[in-house]
């Protein structure tokens, strides 16, 4: 049994690498047979080649943009839990603010980043707003679904025993809830990067975003593309992170 869970274990960690190395041959391949220009689409080696020669570059922008990335996921996990907290804890508040939390969803986001920096002006603030802004919604409705989802029946049974409302929401509620704050959580972590990656497209003179757009002014189209994979390892970092924590915190809660 032991044998068969690390064969599993190796499976899922080796298929994603194979994955992107079948992918990555295949764009090589197809560069090179065809003598695809770099300035349009550059080989891999190419953009590894960039990534090492820009790499301390890199390396100073994306601190920047991944502390502000951190920040703004922390801070739409917390928004987001407070507000599912909010509506759960009163059925008129969710007849009342969840329908135009649903609607506020649905206003294009990218079509509001130029008012945050009116609002709050080019540095740091309107980033951070407008990328908690974009993110803290699947955080919100997916703890709010974990909330409202253990069964009545053992609500009705806690409260019978006399257990307060406190109780019932740190004892009964937030254990339920757990998968769903994770799981609204981990799209807040990629959320949070686009987010701050596009106010730094629009406000920011430091950053991957930045950096980005000075190497598509220079047509540097390989420069891009490394500055893409900074942002995915970000992204992931991030992700990972939230993994760990998420795994940590259910075996204490537990315990």
């Amino acid at each position: 049994m032991p044998d068969a869970i690390a064969r599993e274990r190796t499976l899922t960690l080796a298929l994603p690498f194979a994955t992107a190395a079948v992918f990555l041959i295949a764009w090589q391949t197809v560069t090179r047979v065809w003598s695809i220009q770099p300035v349009i689409l550059p080989a891999p080696t190419d953009v590894l080649q960039q990534l090492a020669t820009a790499w301390p570059d890199l390396l100073r922008e994306s601190l920047y943009t991944g502390a502000e990335s951190v920040t703004a996921c922390i801070l739409s996990g917390l928004l987001g839990f407070a507000t599912a907290a909010l509506l759960a804890s009163s059925r008129l508040l969710k007849d009342i603010l969840y329908p135009n939390l649903i609607a506020f969803q649905l206003i294009p986001k990218i079509a509001l980043a130029p008012l945050f920096v009116i609002w709050l002006g080019i540095d740091a603030p309107s980033r951070l707003t407008f990328s908690v802004f974009i993110s803290f919604f699947p955080v919100a409705i997916g703890t709010l679904t974990g909330l409202l989802s253990p069964n009545p029946n053992l609500i009705r049974l806690c409260q019978s025993l006399t257990a307060t409302k406190s109780q019932i929401f740190r004892q009964i509620q937030i254990p339920y809830a757990l998968p769903f704050f994770f799981g609204g959580l981990k799209v807040a972590a990629t959320l949070s990067v686009i987010g701050i990656i596009i106010g730094e497209f629009i406000s920011s003179k430091r950053g991957i975003g930045s950096y980005i757009l000075l190497a598509g002014s220079r047509a540097e189209t390989a420069r891009i593309f490394a500055a893409l994979i900074v942002i995915c390892a970000i992204g992931l970092a991030q992700y990972g992170l939230i993994a760990l924590l998420e795994s940590r915190l259910r075996k204490a809660w537990r315990g």
